[in-house]
């Protein structure tokens, strides 16, 4: 297990009280804006760089690309090596990372709940509580339709893999083992069948697993069984009044989002523009 989130110091606060032995990591687009914001020169360079460097598996891929972030501006390796090769670098991470490199599930339920933060706090949760539970029956409903070896969303990433693979250029050794050489660098590889090798968790059973416990409906409030205790309590007014302008509806977006022409695509797996998951140069490793 693990917390991600952006550097906000209430958030690491809270989180060091509540979660004292969780891991609390820094969202890397959070961190890239940081740098962005920081270093005004080579943003086009270190973006590629840092990305790929954040999503790095082994040390010598991360030395060689911080390497490059060092001819391109010193600085920006100091901000990076201040703010903690653990937090942000996959390779660093004292846990098992995965793909959880953003905070981007969170700013999409956000995103979903616009709307639905004008209401009183009763009819907010109420909404909540549907939309989950929406969600919740949409996606065991989809997992116990799926009928390929992995989910829908991993089985389209190891398709790709696979096809990304055929550009390689492959040496058989022995009856299991090969030499697969791509772009001038040579790899050992075992005979395998690639599914074999994917953990249980991208599977469509662990899935529906996920989905099991379903969001129930709540019946109306005036049924409730309310115990005494709670039914007594004087909830008081906050201590602090609200500003007189109009609470924002919008988060505020960094310069590097502002600057993006607005029908550009953006890749789903690290947020940047220009291209997509299926385009990404830092796609997962090749199988």
């Amino acid at each position: 297990m693990c917390i991600v989130s952006d550097k906000n110091k209430s958030i690491i606060k809270s989180v060091s009280r509540v979660y004292p032995d969780v891991p609390h990591f820094a969202c890397i687009w959070h961190l890239w804006n940081n740098v962005y914001k920081k270093f005004k020169k080579s943003h086009a360079k270190l973006s590629e760089i840092y990305f790929s460097m954040a999503k790095a598996y082994t040390q010598v891929e991360f030395d060689s690309l911080m390497e490059k972030v060092e001819k391109v501006d010193i600085s920006v390796k100091e901000y990076l090596e201040l703010a903690g090769y653990e937090k942000w670098a996959r390779l660093y991470a004292p846990v098992n990372r995965g793909w959880t490199m953003t905070s981007n599930i969170a700013e999409s339920i956000n995103a979903s709940l616009v709307s639905t933060r004008e209401l009183p706090i009763y009819n907010f949760l109420e909404e909540v509580r549907k939309m989950f539970g929406r969600w919740n029956c949409s996606n065991r409903k989809e997992a116990t339709q799926t009928y390929t070896t992995l989910g829908n969303i991993y089985q389209e990433m190891l398709t790709l893999n696979k096809a990304m693979s055929t550009r390689m250029t492959v040496v058989p050794s022995t009856e299991y083992l090969d030499t697969v050489t791509d772009e001038g660098r040579n790899y050992i590889s075992k005979f395998l069948m690639p599914e074999d090798y994917c953990s249980n968790y991208y599977k469509p059973n662990s899935v529906v697993m996920t989905y099991d416990v379903p969001v129930y409906p709540l019946p109306d409030r005036n049924e409730w069984n309310i115990p005494a205790h709670v039914a007594e309590e004087v909830v008081l007014p906050p201590k602090w009044k609200r500003p007189l302008e109009r609470p924002k509806k919008k988060r505020d977006k960094p310069f590097s989002e502002l600057m993006q022409p607005k029908n550009q695509h953006s890749c789903s797996i690290y947020g940047q523009g220009g291209h997509n998951k299926r385009t990404c140069r830092n796609a997962p490793c090749k199988i």
